[in-house]
Formats: C-alpha cells, structure tokens, sequence
C-alpha cells in the first residue's frame, strides 16, 4: 500500500513541476535570450542601454544555470529510480531533465 502512495505522490510530483516548467517555451531560450540580450549591450553605445541589456542577459544566464542544475537532478533521479527498477519514475524523472534542457538552451 506504502509503494503504491509513493507511487502516486511521485507520479504528481512530476506532474506539477513538468507544467511548471513548461512557461520557459513560452519565448526564446534561457541562453539564446540571454545571448541576445549580451550583443545588444556589446553593439550599444549607450550607458543605460549597456546596463538594462546586461542586467537581463544576467538573469536569463542565471535561470539557463538553474535549468542545467534541475536538469543534472532530474537525470540522477532517474539513474536511481531505474537502478531500483522503479520504471516509470525513472522515465518520469528522464523527461524533467529534458524539459530543464531544454529550457536551459
């Protein structure tokens, strides 16, 4: 009975963070924003300018790094879930990573 609630809660758990995380498909990526935003600063030759695209490109290379670091998570997850034979949270925990990879690019 234990398995089957930890199953579940597993299973719901995944859920909720794939949905969150599906905003970061919303726009561009992480690191092409933040590219973006990078060689907008480099081209200007306007204080400000330089500052609010940096400050932007900043936070999107930021958010990449979060990504990267769910990502590596989600693939340990998933190493540990298959080792224990636990099939489907393993291929849960697979597909987060893909959805942080993703996100991170």
């Amino acid at each position: 009975m234990k398995l089957i609630n930890m199953k579940g809660f597993g299973l719901l758990v995944s859920t909720v963070l794939i949905m969150a995380s599906a905003g970061a498909y919303a726009g561009e990526s992480h690191m092409a924003d933040a590219l973006k935003h990078a060689e907008a600063a480099a081209k200007s030759d306007n204080g400000k300018e330089i500052v609010e695209h940096a400050d932007k490109a900043k936070t999107h290379a930021k958010a990449a790094d979060e990504h990267l670091d769910a990502g590596v998570t989600s693939l340990n997850d998933a190493i540990d879930h298959a080792k224990m034979k636990h099939v489907d949270l393993a291929k849960k925990s697979a597909q987060e990573a893909v959805t942080h990879l993703k996100a991170a690019q």
